[in-house]
C-alpha cells in the first residue's frame, strides 16, 4: 500500500508563486482555483499578527499567506492523510517557523486556544449539506472535503465567535447558493457581513462562488465589490485571477 501512495503522489508547483511546492496525491482532492482566491481575498494589514486556516487540506493557503505576510498561520485539518501532506508541503517549502499544521477536529479549537487570539480566520469549507440521504464519494476523504460531515458552516462562526479579536476577520468562499445560510450563520454568532464578491465563470454566467467577509462585532455597512470573472470569452484565465497566481 505504501509503494502505491507513493506512485500517485506528486510535487507541483503552487501557481506562479516565487517557486513554491506542494504535495498533492490524485487519491484525495487537488489545491483548486478556490485556495487561491480566498487568501487574495482576505486584507491583510501590519497589524495582522496571528491566522488561522481551518479546513487546510495540503496547506495551499497558509503557503500562498506566506508570501503576503509575516503573521504567524496556523492550518487545521482533520484527515490525518491530508494532514501529513499539509506538514510535508510546509516542510518542502522550509516554512517550518511560520507555519504550524495541527490535525484535529477544527471544533476542538475553542478548547485548545484562548478568547480572542486570532486577527483572521479563513476557511474553505466543505460546500454540501449532509443528510442520510445525500449522494456522496464512495471515497471518505472525499466526502469529508464535500459535505458537512464532521464540519458546517455554523461550526465555523461558533469558533470565530470566541477566537477572532474583537473587529477581527473571518474570510470564507462557498457556493453563491448557501450565501443565506452563511449570513444567518454569522449574525447568529456576531459576525457582521462586511464585503461581498460574487465570483463568475464568465461575462453572461450566473455566479457560481461567492467570497465572503465578516468582522466580529462589526459595524453594520456592508460593501458589494466588483464581479470576479474568472475566464474571458476564450475560455481562458482573466488577467486578474493570473495575477492571484501571482503571475
Amino acid at each position: 500500500m505504501y509503494r502505491k501512495r507513493m506512485r500517485k503522489e506528486v510535487i507541483n508547483d503552487l501557481v506562479y508563486y516565487d517557486n513554491l511546492k506542494i504535495i498533492q496525491n490524485s487519491d484525495y482532492f487537488n489545491f483548486s482555483l478556490d485556495s487561491v482566491l480566498l487568501p487574495n481575498f482576505a486584507l491583510l494589514t501590519p497589524n495582522t499578527r496571528n491566522i488561522l486556516d481551518i479546513c487546510t487540506g495540503n496547506a495551499p493557503i497558509p503557503l500562498i499567506f506566506s508570501r503576503k505576510t509575516k503573521a504567524n498561520i496556523i492550518g487545521v485539518e482533520l484527515q490525518k492523510e491530508i494532514y501529513d501532506l499539509a506538514i510535508r508541503s510546509v516542510s518542502i517549502n522550509d516554512l517550518d517557523s511560520q507555519i504550524k499544521i495541527i490535525n484535529i477536529d477544527a471544533n476542538e479549537l475553542v478548547n485548545k486556544y484562548e478568547t480572542d487570539t486570532f486577527d483572521l480566520i479563513t476557511c474553505n469549507p466543505p460546500y454540501f449539506k449532509y443528510n442520510e440521504n445525500s449522494i456522496t464519494n464512495d471515497n471518505y476523504i472525499k466526502t469529508l472535503a464535500r459535505h458537512e460531515v464532521k464540519f458546517k458552516l455554523d461550526d465555523l462562526f461558533k469558533i470565530s465567535k470566541k477566537l477572532l479579536k474583537n473587529g477581527g476577520s473571518v474570510c470564507l468562499i462557498h457556493r453563491t447558493d448557501r450565501l443565506i445560510d452563511i449570513i444567518s450563520s454569522m449574525k447568529k454568532n456576531n459576525i457582521e457581513p462586511k464585503r461581498i464578491r460574487f465570483i463568475y465563470p464568465k461575462v453572461g454566467v450566473e455566479s457560481n462562488l461567492v467570497l465572503i467577509d465578516g468582522h466580529k462585532n462589526g459595524k453594520s455597512g456592508l460593501k458589494i465589490l466588483p464581479p470576479l470573472y474568472v475566464h474571458n470569452d476564450n475560455d481562458e484565465y482573466t488577467e486578474e485571477i493570473l495575477k492571484m497566481f501571482g503571475k
